[in-house]
């Protein structure tokens, strides 16, 4: 298949293009600069500029295209810059299926997240639960919509990543770790190498026309098992942990996180203490993805690039 790919700069993105490329797919990347890196730069890859939130610079680029895999999301708002969930996830999602229509595809890969909803605790799930939305109802005889929860891999020097995140502005900077509340809620990270092969894997299983996936690891775990894990991965000792009443620092956090001065927003706040876990089961038993645990081993990634 001629694949249109989102988001092909992207972490999540890398990872596709490389298992499209792999599976003999060959790959148009929408990219706002033509001159962006690629994981693949091949004669199997093909640039096209664009800006999901300008639908007229998205006319046309898809034709000759059976498929589209569309990643582009954001994890933090800038609206002076006009960044916005609102603009990015839904309207921007809009954008691309209309276009994909227009020009008369038929599979559509969605990129959701876990605990996208009409009642989120963040306008991130309830942009991301309109893009849905508007994905089901575009008619496509083939679409796909899936929910990751954390993503953990390799995101190399330039890539955000949730574990190198936490440890360069968490766990390295401080002997004793602030933890909001007790830290008992609960992740399911999923490695990016099992959603690349599902969201790939999605263009031509007829099993997963139609449906909407969580995309979770096979282990859920609380925060502060998370924070241990990720504290080995860099070669050091657990740290101790200091919790914070969640009453005392949500305020801090919506008045100081929205305004970059601290390096957690408050819809990453209250995700984060919501917790983020699923029934991974038909992801699952649909894809053939092999389960990479949340482990120290797997994560050795971090020394180098946090």
């Amino acid at each position: 298949m001629h694949v249109y790919l989102t988001g092909a700069s992207g972490f999540v993105g890398s990872y596709v293009l490389r298992e499209l490329v792999a599976r003999g797919h060959t790959a148009r990347c929408l990219l706002r600069d033509k001159r962006a890196p690629l994981a693949v730069d091949t004669d199997a890859v093909e640039r096209v500029r664009g800006d999901v939130t300008d639908p007229k610079s998205l006319t046309g680029t898809m034709r000759g295209c059976d498929a589209v895999i569309h990643l582009v999301g954001i994890i933090e708002e800038h609206p002076s810059k006009g960044i916005t969930f609102e603009a990015i996830h839904h309207q921007g999602t809009r954008h691309v299926v209309d276009e994909a229509r227009d020009s008369g595809i038929e599979r559509f890969v969605q990129m959701s997240a876990n605990g996208a909803r009409p009642d989120g605790v963040s306008a991130y799930q309830t942009s991301k639960w309109k893009a849905e939305e508007y994905v089901r109802a575009a008619g496509f005889a083939h679409a796909t919509v899936f929910r990751p929860a954390v993503i953990f891999g390799d995101p190399g020097p330039d890539h955000p990543e949730f574990c190198k995140q936490l440890a360069t502005d968490l766990i390295k900077p401080f002997p004793i770790l602030p933890v909001f509340g007790d830290g008992s809620y609960r992740l399911q990270p999923i490695s990016v190498e099992e959603v690349a092969a599902a969201f790939v894997q999605a263009l031509t299983n007829d099993r997963a026309a139609g449906q909407t996936y969580c995309a979770a690891g096979p282990e859920a775990l609380p925060y502060t098992e998370v924070l241990d894990i990720i504290t080995r991965a860099l070669g050091l000792e657990p740290r101790p942990k200091l919790p914070q009443p969640i009453w005392l620092v949500r305020p801090v956090v919506h008045t100081l996180g929205r305004i970059g001065l601290l390096p957690i927003s408050p819809d990453q706040f209250e995700m984060l203490i919501e917790g983020n876990v699923c029934d991974s089961r038909a992801f699952y038993r649909d894809f053939d993805v092999t389960p990479r645990p949340f482990t120290p081993e797997n994560l050795a990634y971090l020394k180098r690039v946090a």
